[in-house]
């Protein structure tokens, strides 16, 4: 199988440009005759990004991981009411409720949905080595040095040996 090798972007981005894509649509059906779907999947986008555990998360009653499935049922209602018959919709409105499926697919691809640590773990990871770990440390440098000061030495001596012994 293939791997696709991708960037992954912090989700705070992922946030911002749900947001943006959000008030695109809603801007748009104000332009529109017919302006009820691209309303609502611009609202039903920003409920999504609002509601979601994160930087920019208004209301944080969800977690990433949840967050991530529901983009992509999002996306999934998106491409429906692209093409759906029931409602009255402008062809331009329909275009752009696709374009805007496909953006918001390309930005889910992309993000790092991974929660950061909490803040001591974060902290932990930081923090600076104990003094026994320090004091560990300085010992094996200074065996090492001292070992392979030793080698040194002792391949010295042995190459000057061979160099006396073919001596006349």
């Amino acid at each position: 199988m293939v791997e696709i090798e991708r960037i992954r972007r912090p989700f705070w981005i992922h946030q911002i440009v749900e947001y943006m894509i959000g008030l695109v649509l809603i801007a748009a059906a104000v332009q529109q005759p017919e302006p009820a779907v691209p309303a609502v999947m611009g609202l039903l986008i920003i409920l999504n990004a609002a509601i979601t555990t994160g930087p920019l998360g208004a209301f944080r009653v969800i977690s990433r991981r949840v967050h991530r499935v529901l983009d992509i049922l999002v996306m999934a209602v998106l491409a429906a009411s692209t093409l759906q018959p029931w409602v009255e919709e402008e062809t331009t409105g329909r275009l752009l409720v696709g374009a805007i499926t496909f953006v918001f697919f390309i930005v889910w691809f992309h993000t790092d949905f991974q929660e950061r640590p909490d803040r001591k773990a974060r902290r932990a990871a930081r923090a600076k080595p104990e003094s026994e770990e320090l004091g560990k440390q300085a010992g094996r440098m200074v065996g090492d040095t001292v070992n392979s000061l030793r080698r040194w030495k002792d391949s010295m001596a042995d190459s000057g040996d061979d160099a006396n012994d073919s001596a006349p």
